[in-house]
């Protein structure tokens, strides 16, 4: 599996008891016989890296949607709604009676 600019790629350590590497890969290097990355680890410094067989994983970065809309109203919308039109919802403490 190849992977591309931005995705995420995470390499377990050769040593038992050391944490996994992470990291962004920045650049995909073709080679003639391998495949390199120019990848920014979460330590913050860069390097060329060639995973060897199994070592790597890449890790596809979640594209985040935006929720959308509801249609129900909160009581500014409401309030806004009736001042552009030029009545009032507001009330006197009474339910269902509105202020004159």
């Amino acid at each position: 599996m190849t992977g591309k600019p931005g995705e995420r790629i995470e390499v377990e350590s050769e040593a038992v008891g050391q944490p996994t590497r992470e990291g962004e890969i920045l650049e995909v290097i073709q080679g003639e016989v391998a495949i390199r990355y120019r990848v920014r680890w979460s330590d913050g410094h860069e390097s060329v890296f060639s995973p060897s067989g199994g070592s790597a994983k890449i890790v596809a970065v979640a594209v985040a949607k935006a929720k959308p809309r509801t249609a129900t109203s909160s009581k500014t919308t409401v309030k806004r709604a009736a001042a552009s039109r030029g009545t009032s919802k507001q009330t006197t403490g009474r339910k269902g009676r509105a202020k004159r």
